[in-house]
């Protein structure tokens, strides 16, 4: 059932988002940055064929290049400034929060709260400068093995490798103004604009691919429809949650005896959001981001990794699942929702739940629950995620589809939305506040006047 303020956000008309001035800022600011990040992706890189790169790209959209064009709003294809895209970041934000729990000194920067949590994002751009510069010397030898820049030598090595982990580290501060500043998280919304962006190309290739008789109408019908299918079951599990009940006892205040009260404690289905499929994505998208540009100079190693782990495959699908899965389970409990915590607060609020013992078993109890939803969360975010590789390598489709694009696109909007909602609402108590702080100002003028 939905709360108060959620009835109270549904029944408001879109035309007061025109009254806060603040709501309309931000928006205009998060507009005006994700143009930025768009214009960015048509800066090409000097020094790069511009011929041979297109050439190269309409080959390699239907495979892992397509996976690459997705997660980088197609500035990978033009090889413009953003092409190595902000996996970088989400890759060293991994390997930070993998280390945070598992080594004993960022395990205490952890718990020392604002300081802290400064200090480890310090660590993850470190970590992100560090990934895009060896991403990018990759990305340049690649490029001059594949015989895809004009002038191979030193100069276009060093020349690549400064612009594109300059570009990387103008989308991380890009993202993190956005959050700042603007409306909804930064780094998902760079993403998400990615994605959209390239939504058009690639129906207007689909369709067209239907008219000149490569893909039968029955074959379209069906995929339209997945697509509308998997968006409503994201909906719908994304909004679904476990309510655990929590009482908080009496309590007196002087000579007053206050009854006891009860709220719900909401769990998600899925805690953690899109963030394991992102993580899982850019890990696969590591190793392999690298030899797609090396055409047939790739090693043997190289090699029987693109042949394995290519989208579609079965060693791929195995590892996307088992990561999906991995990374749901370890974002929820380290980032999402810890339940030694919540169990400490219900504690010092003298709040529980009813049957369980505040404390320990409280924990156990939230770990329980929070274990068997993970359980079927991990499972909703592998099938989406995987259902699309596997219709789209039966069906020949002749772009890439996926059902992390689906989740991101899906997600982020809700959040999005949720956040101008929240801003809408705020917006509206404070001009309750103000008329009702007004409206007693009047009444004590006519009473001082009647006296």
């Amino acid at each position: 059932m939905a709360s108060a303020a959620e009835q109270m956000a549904s029944n408001m008309s879109w035309g007061a988002l025109g009254k806060s001035g603040e709501l309309r800022s931000r928006i205009l600011f998060t507009l005006g940055l994700l143009i930025v990040y768009r214009l960015g992706t048509f800066i090409p890189v000097p020094g790069i064929d511009g011929a041979s790169l297109r050439e190269f790209m309409e080959g390699a959209s239907e495979g892992l290049g397509g996976v690459l064009q997705m997660f980088t709003g197609g500035a990978l294809g033009r090889m413009g400034i953003f092409a190595l895209g902000i996996m970088p970041y989400i890759s060293a934000s991994i390997i930070i929060q993998l280390l945070s729990a598992m080594w004993a000194p960022l395990q205490q920067l952890k718990k020392e709260g604002e300081q802290g949590r400064k200090k480890i994002n310090q660590y993850t751009r470190y970590g992100t400068v560090f990934l895009a510069t060896f991403q990018a010397y990759g990305l340049a030898k690649s490029l001059e093995a594949g015989e895809l820049v004009t002038n191979p030598g030193l100069y276009f090595q060093a020349a690549t490798v400064v612009t594109l982990v300059g570009g990387t580290m103008f989308l991380m501060w890009l993202g993190e103004q956005i959050t700042a500043r603007g409306i909804g998280n930064g780094i998902s919304l760079i993403i998400f604009v990615g994605i959209v962006a390239e939504i058009p190309a690639a129906m207007a290739q689909f369709l067209a691919q239907g008219r000149s008789g490569s893909i039968s109408p029955g074959v379209i019908i069906a995929v339209i429809v997945m697509v509308i299918a998997v968006i409503a079951f994201v909906v719908f599990m994304e909004r679904g949650q476990r309510q655990v009940h929590i009482q908080y006892p009496r309590r007196q205040v002087g000579m007053k005896v206050y009854d006891g009260s009860s709220s719900h404690l909401p769990i998600k289905v899925n805690p953690a959001n899109v963030i394991p499929t992102i993580f899982a994505s850019s890990l696969l998208l590591l190793p392999t981001t690298v030899a797609t540009f090396s055409g047939q100079q790739t090693g043997p190693i190289m090699s029987t990794i693109l042949a394995y782990f290519g989208p579609g495959q079965p060693l791929y699908l195995l590892f996307f699942a088992a990561m999906v899965v991995f990374f749901t389970f370890f974002y929820t409990y380290n980032v999402a929702f810890k339940p030694e915590d919540v169990a400490e607060n219900l504690k010092n609020q003298n709040g529980f739940v009813p049957g369980i013992r505040p404390g320990k078993k409280t924990e156990e109890y939230l770990f329980y629950v929070v274990t068997r939803l993970l359980v079927l969360g991990s499972a909703y975010l592998a099938a989406v995620s995987l259902m699309p590789e596997i219709l789209r390598s039966q069906f020949a489709i002749p772009f890439y589809f996926s059902g992390t694009s689906v989740l991101i696109v899906v997600s982020v909007t809700m959040d999005t939305i949720q956040q101008v909602q929240s801003h809408m609402l705020a917006h509206q108590y404070e001009g309750l506040i103000e008329k009702s702080q007004l409206g007693g100002k009047k009444r004590r003028k006519r009473n001082t006047g009647r006296k």
